[in-house]
């Protein structure tokens, strides 16, 4: 009668842990992080940049930078370079323990003039604070074609 009743128990628990325990070495996909927007994302030292992509006007020739950025502790001044030279860097402060937002319709927009870029396209944008290694991004670029777009063409399109 132990015997069965050994059997049994051992019988249950072996199927159990046979349906349940896939998870023990199977990976967590909530774990996988991801850009669940248009955008793409980065990281240079405390700063975290956030869904950051270009909405470019009709020609292609400036585009608007839609993107947030996550500050530490420290307020930092940070340096987005696009195409080359001094031309195409932009300077924007981040106050400490804060988001800012670019390029919303909230926010003024950060104009990167003359990046010359198709709708689909990618853009390298290097993003840098202090003497914190940067962080180079393939950002992509978008039109106005989306309605949730629409408003974020930058203004050189009307001139």
């Amino acid at each position: 009668m132990k015997a069965r009743l050994i059997a049994s128990v051992v019988l249950a628990a072996s199927v159990v842990l046979g349906t349940s325990a896939c998870n023990l070495v199977a990976p967590q996909a909530t774990t996988n992080i991801y850009d669940p927007s248009d955008g793409v994302s980065g990281r240079t030292g405390d700063l975290k940049i956030r869904n950051a992509m270009i909405i470019v006007d009709e020609t292609g020739t400036d585009g608007n930078l839609v993107a947030a950025v996550t500050n530490g502790d420290d307020a930092q001044s940070l340096s987005i370079q696009f195409g080359e030279g001094e031309d195409g860097t932009v300077t924007a402060s981040i106050p400490a323990r804060s988001t800012v937002s670019f390029g919303t319709l909230e926010e003024d927009p950060i104009l990167l003039e003359g990046i010359d870029a198709d709708p689909g396209s990618l853009v390298e944008v290097f993003f840098q604070y202090g003497n914190e290694t940067g962080v180079k991004i393939l950002v992509p670029v978008l039109n106005g074609e989306l309605e949730e777009y629409s408003d974020l063409v930058p203004e050189s399109a009307s001139r």
